[in-house]
């Protein structure tokens, strides 16, 4: 699999039911301006939750970019903890910073 850092921003495409299984993850879809969609995974163990998050909302993100077959997804958009060697990433929608 390639990684690499992406900052992005679009508009909320699709929201999908939160993954409970392991560490929590809120997923949706954002339109980015360039007419691709790309998959938000935000990890809600580690971040506060979006709860106010609607179909159409404007958000900006920076995270990991990770390819896989289905096209990619972007993760690791919370702040870093002291054994992971990433940078740390956000998301922010309603100019609330989420990390």
């Amino acid at each position: 699999m390639i990684s690499q850092y992406l900052y992005g921003k679009g508009s909320v495409e699709k929201i999908f039911a939160d993954d409970l299984k392991g560490s929590r993850h809120q997923k949706f879809t954002v339109k980015l301006n360039n007419k691709k969609s790309v998959l938000v995974v935000h990890n809600i163990d580690i971040s506060r939750r979006i709860n106010n998050l609607n179909i159409g909302d404007k958000v900006e993100f920076y995270g990991v970019y990770q390819w896989n077959r289905f096209g990619g997804l972007v993760h690791w958009t919370h702040k870093n903890n002291a054994l992971a060697e990433h940078k740390a990433g956000w998301i922010k929608h309603n100019n609330t910073l989420y990390q």
